[in-house]
């Protein structure tokens, strides 16, 4: 079994910054592509960023592609979302996601399929 804990959400004005924290447990962390998506009340989830398996490839959202940034440390089994130039419509809920495939990254890691486990989410809000 997996379990993903996000920390880092908060209350930021806009242009502000945060860093959220995804640490993983159960099983071969640096095995697995781990992703951050987001859910905005009455909204769909929808992706933010991804990072593969070997941490050589990284994919983004265009919302928020140069703004965020997404990295891994896999020693500390823990995956980071760091959020500069915040905007209010960046306000949402953000889940943390490990890949259900071991040593696989489509090219993406776009859809919510890809990924076989999620944690329980971390507000962000953003204000104006």
């Amino acid at each position: 079994q997996v379990q993903l804990v996000e920390s880092g959400g908060g209350l930021v004005q806009a242009g502000g910054s945060l860093r959220l924290s995804c640490a993983a447990s159960g099983r071969s962390f640096s095995r697995y592509t781990m992703g951050w998506f987001r859910q905005a009340p009455g909204k769909e989830r929808e992706f933010v960023a991804a990072i593969s398996w070997g941490a050589g490839s990284t994919s983004y959202a265009d919302s928020v592609k140069g703004r965020f940034t997404i990295s891994r440390d896999n020693v500390k089994n823990t995956v980071y979302l760091q959020m500069n130039s915040l905007k209010p419509e960046d306000t949402a809920v953000y889940y943390c996601a490990a890949g259900s495939r071991p040593n696989y990254y489509s090219g993406t890691a776009y859809y919510a399929n890809e990924y076989g486990y999620w944690g329980q989410g971390t507000q962000v809000t953003v204000s104006s």
